[in-house]
């Protein structure tokens, strides 16, 4: 029998409702009297000079309110990193993208407003591209920033332990390559926006965004406003995965027109806008030589990565240090080196999705596993089994793991999906169109400090019961985004109070109520978790000693149950608590009767002690970090691992993939709400496999943007969905409440590697660009079979 009574369930979701009947508000619902519509003046051109920007025709339309350019915002630049500042809200010498913003308008409705962009006339001077991350770096190219020698945004390069040593260790040495596309995240909600400003210089901000926090700092900084005096409110968000965790030029330029204006403005994105603003995922290049002993043992890994991050760095130099230190897991690996460079084109800039930096790193690694366990004879899993991690274990780039579910999630996925009975089937006829593979992945719970350089905590959460007695608010400045933080919240409450869902009301993703960094690098459940179970315990305390001080017990012989105080010392009598308490409610009809006190007598009796009830947590994370230069990126409290094995079936004459299904486990220390952390899984199972075979973004030689819409750039439906196994492991995580961690992302990234392996197993071909489309398998098939004849 659990030891919770709510804790480790299937809950509902405390949002479920609203959302299913449409009730739930969007920033695009949001409507404010005499609001205003803004829109963007987006650059044409990828690379030029700005001669002349001429706004006299957009400012004498009838309608307009107000238009406003660099002359009005200032050249200050701002960014994500304070140490990559590198923008400003609107160009003023020249722009670097197509999509890069020069201008805004704020006008009666859509239509006038669009009108007005049109008739804002710009005079550019054609400069020279840079589109190929892999050349950027090149002798001659042009340069974008100044600050950028070369194009490098930034590099890192680190060596631990003894690459030499590890390479005379090894019986097997092999050197392998995978590229990648740029991708969008393809959320269902474009960006939003609306802000006012009210008499007294207060700016309040509603955005679809992922960090209000940083957002408020950043609007607050750029628009050189005060820090308390920006609001930023994030009303219900349809999908963020990483792309809306940073402050955009949308939404200064929404709070600058509507400071001009005195009027609320409000501006969304349509599709293609979201596709240049972009944000997402980086394309990558990596190239892995790895050796093995004759046994299996890993002995080294070298790395090296060019990652092509757009016309800014966004969060790039996170990027880059994501994409080196999260090999060091799961698998145990005495010597690794890692050159990477970040580097700026002429394209929409790009920053964090889901597995922050990480995916495609852990696709070629693991994949890289697969062909090194062909060429030793050995099962792939096996393989992994003979090298992975247990709890207790630093990393060689000193990552400590303080739990660690990855053997258990490996033999899992292996005794779940038959693996050895479809593996011996598939082994003897490899190429027939069936296949079946494996992979593993590793990740943080949590960034282990801040994107600027403070002593803040990471997180704070008030819990007020109220007054009157009853029903308990749960205020955070946590951002739920769709994966179901705000129900996590409610049910740490409600179990801590021993109160049910209904009684549990949260209020969240407001930066007046508490300080959160927001929802980015699967953060939220440990962190806020444990803030809020902390706020719970404190108004717990307060509660059972007012209680016990009219009583004349100890506090310690009290506790909240199912609604009620419960006594461990015996039977008490409650009835001259209750006799006040039915003095002050005379006439009321739903009246207490039972022989226990209620929560809600409980609660009243406090208040009546101690005024208000109110309890405060905070968390913060303890020192982390090791001893090398960039060692704080990729320090985290906690790290998640999971491990997949996908199934597919190939068509050999046209290419065609199907994922037959995939097999997951994940090892989230514990499960707060059961259905929520299977649901995040299976989104990344979806993500994934999207990554793998569809997605990317596709440019002209012009630095276009050819399929910035839904119909063009390929996502999977319901309709490609294959049968999805979530198989949730539970290692006790000592950092996390109650032995919870991440899920949001870890789970992603065995998910392109076990379908690549799949895609081997089912064809004898392996791919090296993503995504996996049938043209790119079948030129791959031929190339194999011409390869054949000629041998």
């Amino acid at each position: 029998m659990s030891k919770y009574h709510i804790l480790n369930t299937r809950a509902r979701r405390v949002d479920a409702a609203d959302k299913v009947t449409g009730k739930a508000l969007y920033t695009d619902d949001l409507k404010r009297p005499g609001m205003l519509t803004g829109a963007i003046l987006h650059s044409p051109l990828a690379h030029a000079r700005i001669l002349n920007i001429d706004t006299s025709k957009a400012e004498q339309l009838p309608g307009v309110e107000a238009v406003v350019t660099f002359r009005d915002a200032g050249t200050e630049p701002y960014g994500v990193s304070p140490a990559r500042y590198d923008e400003t809200i609107f160009c003023h010498d020249r722009v670097r993208y197509v999509g890069d913003e020069i201008a805004a308008v704020a006008a009666v409705d859509l239509d006038t407003a669009l009108e007005a962009i049109n008739l804002i006339k710009v005079d550019f001077e054609e400069l020279p591209l840079v589109l190929d991350g892999l050349t950027a770096m090149d002798e001659g190219q042009p340069q974008l920033h100044e600050m950028y020698k070369s194009n490098v945004c930034a590099q890192v390069h680190w060596d631990f332990g003894d690459i030499e040593e590890g390479r005379k260790q090894s019986h097997i040495i092999r050197t392998d390559s995978l590229t990648s596309k740029m991708q969008d995240a393809a959320f269902m909600e474009p960006q939003s926006i609306l802000a006012e400003a009210d008499s007294r210089g207060n700016l309040t901000m509603w955005s679809s965004t992922q960090a209000p926090h940083y957002v408020q700092r950043t609007v607050a900084m750029a628009l050189g406003l005060p820090l308390h005096k920006v609001r930023v409110i994030k009303p219900a968000v349809g999908g963020g995965f990483g792309p809306k965790a940073s402050c955009s030029t949308a939404e200064l330029a929404t709070c600058l027109l509507a400071i001009k204006t005195g009027k609320p403005v409000k501006l969304t994105f349509d599709r293609e806008q979201v596709f240049l603003h972009s944000r997402a995922r980086h394309q990558f290049f990596h190239t892995m030589t790895t050796g093995v002993k004759k046994d299996g043992t890993l002995s080294f890994l070298e790395h090296n990565c060019v990652l092509d991050g757009g016309a800014y760095a966004s969060f790039g130099i996170a990027t880059i240090y994501y994409a080196g230190s999260l090999l060091g897991g799961p698998y145990r690996l005495k010597n690794m080196k890692y050159d990477g460079y970040r580097v700026v084109t002429n394209k929409p800039a790009c920053g964090a999705q889901r597995g922050h930096g990480a995916v495609i790193a852990r696709a070629l690694f693991e994949v890289q596993l697969d062909r090194i366990a062909e060429e030793l004879g050995m099962d792939p899993i096996e393989l992994r089994l003979r090298n992975v991690m247990e709890t207790g274990e630093t990393t060689c780039n000193e990552l400590f793991v303080s739990s660690f579910g990855m053997r258990e999630a490996l033999e899992a996925v292996r005794d779940s999906a038959a693996w050895k009975k479809k593996r011996s089937l598939a082994g003897v006829t490899r190429g027939n169109g069936k296949g079946i593979g494996a992979a593993c992945g590793f990740f943080v719970s949590g960034a282990g400090y801040p994107i600027y350089r403070s002593r803040t905590y990471h997180c704070t959460v008030v819990t007020k019961v109220d007054d009157v007695g009853g029903g308990v608010t749960v205020s955070s400045g946590a951002a739920d985004i769709g994966q179901g933080s705000d129900t996590m919240l409610a049910m740490i409450t409600a179990e801590e109070l021993g109160l049910s869902l209904d009684d549990i009301k949260v209020v969240s993703g407001d930066s007046s109520l508490s300080v959160d960094l927001g929802a980015y690098s699967s953060r939220t459940t440990l962190m806020t978790g444990s803030a809020c179970r902390d706020a719970a315990r404190d108004v717990k305390r307060q509660i059972l000693e007012a209680v016990a001080n009219n009583l004349g017990v100890a506090p310690t012989t009290l506790d909240l149950k199912d609604g009620f105080v419960i006594s461990t010392a015996g039977e008490i009598d409650f009835s001259k608590l209750r006799e006040e308490f039915l003095q002050e409610h005379k006439g009321f009809k739903d009246m207490p009767d039972g022989p226990q006190l209620t929560f809600r007598e409980a609660s009243r009796i406090a208040f009546l002690e101690l005024g208000s009830v109110v309890g405060t947590g905070k968390y913060k994370p303890p020192k982390l970090g090791g001893s090398f230069k960039g060692a704080t990126v990729g320090t985290s409290p906690a790290f998640g691992c999971s491990a997949q094995v996908a199934e597919v079936s190939v068509d050999l004459q046209t290419g065609e993939i199907t994922v037959d299904k995939i097999t997951g486990a994940h090892d989230c220390g514990f499960a707060i709400n059961r259905t929520q952390v299977e649901g995040q899984m299976q989104g990344s199972m979806m993500m994934g496999m999207g990554e793998a075979l569809m997605e990317q973004v596709l440019y002209d030689k012009k630095g276009r943007i050819v399929n910035a819409n839904l119909a063009e750039y390929k996502i999977p439906t319901s309709l490609d969905m294959p049968n999805l196994e979530a198989i949730i492991v539970e290692s006790n995580e000592p950092h996390g409440p109650y032995g919870a961690k991440e899920v949001g992302e870890g789970a992603i990234m065995p998910v392109i590697p076990s379908i690549l392996n799949a895609i081997y197993d089912a064809t004898g071909v392996r791919i090296e660009e993503l995504p996996v489309t049938p043209e790119r398998l079948i030129a791959a098939i031929q190339a194999a079979k011409e390869k054949d004849i000629k041998s």
